[in-house]
């Protein structure tokens, strides 16, 4: 089985059809990985309260930012760690992305070694946002290991012939506009033009659940309500009689 693209659902995929019995290969791009548990406390206890969650917009690198895959986790059997160093331990085979295929033999960039670099970069970005609020709460520190050595050696080539399925996990781009028919209404991105979910193209037009609208929890339940909460009291606001 060749499983394209590793992100949360792709490595999760990969994890389930190994464990399944198959000969699994996985064709792995730019994505974060954290410990699922840091200390007593779980993975996603320490975005809330190291602000991870609350990061906005302004505060990504570049708008193109917004697309980046989420942190590779699972919550499969109660959580535990996943990501590219678990999948090879259990023995799941690493590619660098893929770049393409001719007849069956399928082609893969050498980026491997890359790509787990740069997820190593963000996990260490959110071990040091653990570790100011361990000092400035005066929690107990957890344990934060380094990273193990990566080899990030890979085949370039692999020959489909005697693969059961290719899965394709690449995620998606926002594609509002093939259904929110107006002009100019949304980035060159896909994303909505707007202030805190009003659009600012066309009045009387409301965003929520967006992916990265207001804060990286913007299109996540742990998220949703704080902006649809925003969004509602436009829109009484808007639609209030001047006697009101």
């Amino acid at each position: 089985m060749l499983v394209v693209g590793s992100g949360q659902s792709g490595c999760q995929i990969a994890e389930e059809l190994h464990e399944a019995g198959r000969e699994v290969f996985l064709a792995c791009g730019r994505a974060p990985w954290a410990p699922r548990r840091l200390g007593e406390r779980d993975l996603v206890w320490w975005a809330v309260e190291t602000g991870f969650l609350d990061a906005p917009v302004s505060s990504l690198p570049s708008p193109s930012a917004r697309l980046l895959a989420n942190v590779q986790a699972t919550g499969s059997g109660g959580g535990h760690d996943l990501h590219y160093r678990t999948l090879r331990k259990m023995g799941v085979t690493l590619l660098g992305h893929f770049l393409g295929a001719d007849g069956h033999r399928a082609r893969f960039a050498p980026d491997l070694g890359e790509s787990v670099a740069w997820g190593d970069q963000r996990n260490a970005q959110l071990m040091g946002l653990v570790r100011k609020v361990v000092a400035e709460r005066g929690l107990s520190r957890p344990e934060i290991a380094e990273p193990e050595p990566f080899d990030g050696g890979g085949p370039e080539e692999v020959n489909l012939r005697g693969f059961g399925a290719v899965v394709y996990s690449g995620g998606f781009r926002p594609d509002y506009e093939s259904w929110v028919r107006i002009p100019g209404a949304f980035d060159e991105l896909g994303f909505p033009i707007h202030d805190e979910g009003a659009s600012t193209v066309v009045p009387g037009l409301y965003f929520v659940g967006v992916h990265f609208l207001r804060k990286r929890k913007s299109s996540n339940f742990i998220g949703v309500g704080e902006d649809a909460t925003i969004v509602a009291r436009q829109i009484a606001a808007g639609q209030a009689s001047p006697a009101a």
